[in-house]
C-alpha cells in the first residue's frame, strides 16, 4: 500500500477509459487487480477514497469480464474471490498456532500502578516503555498468512482451536486477501484481531430486524459474533463488517527461524532476543508491527495508539480516551496497556492464563442489575403489540433506566424473564436499553411468568399473529391507541410538520372529542379550542397558520405521515415521483411497485394493502376536498437543473434556509439527498455547530464541504 498514490490514480484513469472504449484485454489483469485492491485500501481501511463507486463497480465489473474470459488467470487474491459461491456447509475446527490467551483486567489506575511495579520488578528497570490501545468490543478472530496470501481465518473458540471461518472472513474488505510480508523477511505470520460492525451499520441492521417485527439485537458485538456465524457469505457481505488486527502472535522467516508468544515454549520455537539480530526494525516492538500491519493494508490500531514511558501517562491517557468513547465510530470498552519492547515480553513472560506483560483496563460498566416490577404494553402506528418492561430505576452509561422494550413474546419465553426477576440491563452508546438475561438463580420462587394478552390493551380487539412475523398485532384501523399514534406521526416534523400540534395536544383533544382522524386536524374547532387552558389567541392563531401550511406540503411528504408500513422518507419520494396523483397508487400492483428504485416485496405488499382499503381512499378523498396536495406538482424532474445528478446532505443550523426548504431546493435543481456522510456524497452543506458529520466529511476526499452562502451561490448560478 505504499506505492505512488499518482501512480496508481493514473493507471485507474486509464483503465476507466480502456473499458469505456472497449480496449482492455488480458496483458493488463495483474494492473487491474493492483488498482482494485488500493482503491479497496482507500475505501476501507483508510476512509479517503479516490473515486466513485460507480467506477469502482466498472474496474471490478473489468476484472469479472477478464477472469471470465480467461479462468486460467483467476488468483486466489483477486478482488473477485472475496465471495464464495453457495453456502459454507459447515465450519470445521481447527487448531490455532499459539493459544489465544485472555488479558488480565483492572478496573481502576490502583490496579495499573500494581502492573507497572510487578513489570519493574521483573524486568529490572525504573520506567516502562508502554503501548496503549482500544480495546474492542467485537468477535475475536485468528488470521494466517502462508507466502504473502491469506490461508485461513478462524474464530477464538475455547482459546485452543477454533472454526475455520475463512470464507466469511474474505467479505470483511478491511482484511486483504494478500499481503507483503516477504517485504519484512516473513513467511508465515498468525495475528490476532477483532471483528466489529460500526456503531451507523449496526443501528441500520437493528432498524431492519425492528422493521420485520424481530427483536433487535443488544449490541454490536452480538452482531458481529454472530454474522460470523452465518453460512451465507453473500449475506455476511451485506452486513458491512469491520475488522481490527492487533497483534503479532507467531511468524516464521524466509530463513526457517520462529517466533511464538507462547507460554508454552518448546526447542524449535525462538524468542524474540535470538531471533533479533535477523528481524526489520519493525518486529522489535509491538507498536512496531502495528505500523507494519498498517502499512501492509490492514486497519490496526496504528492511529489510536500511543506509545507513552511511565505509568502515570498510561492511566491519563486511558482516561482522556474513555472520555471520548461515545464519539467513536465504533464500540470500544476499555484500552488495553502492553509493554512495548518484544525482549522484554520475554523476559516477563506468561501464566498459564494471561501474559505478564499486558493488561486490559475496563472502562466503566454499561450494565446494571434491576428489578422487573410490571410489564406494560404499548402499540404501535401499525397495530404492533410491544411489551415493555418497567423495572426499578437504574443509572447506566449517563442516564437513568426505568423502562426497557421487551420487543416480542418470543424474546420472553426464550429468555424465561419473569415478573419480580433481578435482571441484567445493558445500554452500549447511543444503544436502546436491553434485558440481556434474568438472574434466575437469584430467584426467590415468587417471581410470576408473563402472560401475554390475547386482546389489544386499548380496543380490546383479539390480536393476531401471522406465520411470516414475530410480533402480535392488532388490526383495528380504530384502535384508539393507534389512531394516536398515526395522528403523532402525520403532524410530526419530517412528516407534516404542524407546529403546536406535538403528542401532548394530540392526546388531550383525542381524550376531549375533539379529534378522532386525520382528517379532523383540518376541520378543529378552533373556538372550542380558546375555552381551553393554555391557549390564548396567539396560540390559536399560530396552530391555524401550521395547519394551513401544511396543506401546501409536497406529495411524498403527505406519503411519509400516511404512515404506511415500511414506508420511510426515500420510498415515500419514490412513490411520489412515480406518479401524478396520490390516488394513482391504486392502479399499481406488486410487481409494477417493485420496479421502482428500493422498492422489495414487502413495501410493494404493504402499499398495495394500504391503496386496496375503502376507508383508507375514502380518507384521501376527504383530504383532498379538505385542501391537501395529493397531486404530484413539485414531482422531481430526471435532468433538468443545474444540480443535476449531485448529492447533498446538510448538517448544523442553517440561518437563511430552514432545513426542508434547503433539501427542496436541491431536489427542485435536479440534484438529490443521501442520508449520510460516504463516497456517494458529493456536497456537504454546513451550518453553526455542525458534528461528526464534518468530522468524517473531511477524510474523505471526494466530498465537497460548503457553507450556507456558497450553497445558495451554487443554487442561483
Amino acid at each position: 500500500m505504499n506505492a505512488d498514490v499518482k501512480t496508481l490514480q493514473q493507471a485507474t484513469l486509464e483503465l476507466l477509459k480502456e473499458i469505456k472504449e472497449d480496449k482492455l484485454s488480458t496483458k493488463g489483469i495483474d494492473r487491474l487487480r493492483n488498482v482494485l485492491r488500493f482503491h479497496e485500501h482507500r475505501y476501507y481501511v483508510q476512509s479517503d477514497p479516490l473515486i466513485s463507486d460507480f467506477e469502482y463497480d466498472t474496474l471490478y465489473k473489468g476484472l469479472e469480464v477478464l477472469e471470465k474470459e480467461a479462468p486460467d488467470l483467476i488468483t486466489p487474491d483477486s478482488p473477485t474471490q472475496r465471495v464464495a459461491k453457495g453456502l459454507t456447509k459447515d465450519f470445521p475446527n481447527v487448531p490455532h498456532l499459539v493459544p489465544m490467551l485472555s488479558l488480565d483486567n483492572s478496573y481502576d489506575s490502583e490496579d495499573l500502578l500494581d502492573f507497572d511495579r510487578k513489570a519493574r520488578e521483573l524486568t529490572g528497570l525504573n520506567e516502562i516503555e508502554y503501548c496503549v490501545e482500544p480495546k474492542f468490543d467485537g468477535a475475536s478472530i485468528s488470521l494466517i498468512y502462508e507466502g504473502d496470501g491469506l490461508e485461513r481465518g478462524a474464530t477464538r473458540g475455547d482459546g485452543v482451536r477454533g472454526d475455520d471461518i475463512t470464507p466469511n472472513i474474505k467479505q470483511i474488505r478491511t482484511i486483504p486477501l494478500s499481503a507483503k510480508f516477504s517485504d519484512y523477511g516473513l513467511q508465515t505470520v498468525e495475528i490476532r484481531g477483532e471483528v466489529l460492525i460500526n456503531k451507523n451499520n449496526f443501528k441500520k441492521f437493528n432498524e431492519g430486524l425492528t422493521e420485520q417485527g424481530l427483536a433487535p439485537l443488544a449490541n454490536p458485538r452480538n452482531a458481529a459474533a454472530g454474522t460470523l456465524r452465518i453460512k451465507d457469505p453473500l449475506e455476511v457481505k451485506r452486513r458491512n463488517l469491520e475488522a481490527f488486527v492487533y497483534h503479532v502472535s507467531y511468524y516464521v522467516t524466509d530463513d526457517g527461524l520462529r517466533m511464538t508468544d507462547d507460554s508454552e515454549r518448546d526447542d524449535s520455537k525462538e524468542t524474540p532476543s535470538s531471533v533479533n539480530s535477523h528481524l526489520s526494525s519493525s518486529l522489535l516492538t509491538h507498536s512496531g508491527t502495528l505500523d507494519m500491519l498498517w502499512s501492509l493494508g490492514f486497519r490496526s490500531p496504528a492511529k489510536e495508539k500511543k506509545v507513552l514511558k511511565g505509568i502515570q501517562a498510561v492511566i491519563d491517557y486511558c482516561n482522556e480516551f474513555e472520555s471520548q468513547r461515545d464519539d467513536l465510530p465504533y464500540e470500544i470498552d476499555g484500552m488495553v496497556i502492553k509493554v512495548n519492547d518484544f525482549e522484554l515480553q520475554d523476559k516477563m513472560g506468561m501464566t498459564t492464563h494471561h501474559p505478564r506483560w499486558a493488561m486490559a483496563y475496563k472502562f466503566k460498566a454499561r450494565q446494571a442489575t434491576s428489578k422487573l416490577l410490571r410489564i406494560e404494553y404499548q402499540i404501535g402506528r401499525t397495530g404492533n403489540v410491544g411489551p415493555v418492561a418497567k423495572i426499578e430505576p437504574v443509572h447506566i452509561g449517563g442516564v437513568t433506566v426505568s423502562s426497557v422494550s421487551l420487543f416480542n413474546e418470543d424474546v420472553i419465553r426464550e429468555k424465561d424473564i419473569r415478573i419480580g426477576d433481578t435482571v441484567l440491563v445493558e445500554r452500549a452508546g447511543d444503544v436502546i436499553p436491553y434485558i440481556v438475561k434474568a438472574l434466575t438463580e437469584l430467584r426467590t420462587g415468587n417471581e410470576q411468568p408473563i402472560v401475554f394478552p390475547k386482546c389489544c390493551p386499548s380496543c380490546g380487539d383479539e390480536i393476531v399473529r401471522t406465520a411470516e412475523e414475530a410480533a402480535w398485532r392488532c388490526v383495528n384501523i380504530n384502535c384508539p391507541a393507534q389512531v394516536l399514534e398515526r395522528l403523532m406521526h402525520f403532524a410530526s416534523k419530517d412528516a407534516m410538520d404542524i407546529r403546536g400540534l406535538g403528542e401532548a395536544n394530540i392526546k388531550k383533544f383525542y381524550d376531549l372529542g375533539l379529534l378522532k382522524s386525520i382528517p379532523q386536524i383540518y376541520q378543529l374547532d378552533f373556538e372550542a379550542l380558546s375555552k381551553l387552558e393554555g391557549f390564548g389567541k396567539k396560540s390559536i392563531e399560530n396552530l391555524q397558520a401550521a395547519i394551513a401550511n401544511s396543506k401546501s406540503q409536497p406529495l411524498h411528504r403527505l406519503i411519509f405521515a400516511l404512515g404506511i408500513r415500511f414506508v420511510g422518507e426515500t420510498i415515500a419520494k419514490t412513490l411520489a415521483n412515480a406518479v401524478n396523483h396520490l390516488l394513482d397508487l391504486k392502479n399499481f400492483d406488486e410487481e409494477k411497485l417493485k420496479t421502482l428504485e428500493d422498492v422489495g416485496p414487502k413495501v410493494a405488499g404493504s402499499v398495495v394493502q394500504f391503496f386496496a382499503n375503502e376507508d383508507n381512499i375514502h380518507m384521501l378523498h376527504e383530504l383532498e376536498s379538505l385542501g391537501l396536495q395529493l397531486k404530484n406538482e413539485k414531482k422531481e424532474a430526471a435532468s433538468d437543473g443545474n444540480l443535476d445528478g449531485q448529492s447533498f446532505l446538510f448538517t448544523g443550523t442553517l440561518h437563511k434556509l430552514k432545513r426542508s426548504d434547503a433539501e427542496e431546493l436541491v431536489e427542485k435543481n435536479g440534484g438529490k439527498i443521501v442520508s449520510g456522510v460516504s463516497s456517494k456524497l458529493n456536497y456537504l452543506v454546513v451550518g453553526d455547530d455542525a458534528g461528526s458529520k464534518l468530522e468524517k466529511a473531511k477524510k474523505i476526499a471526494s466530498i465537497r464541504i460548503l457553507s450556507e452562502d456558497q450553497f445558495l451561490e451554487m443554487v442561483n448560478t
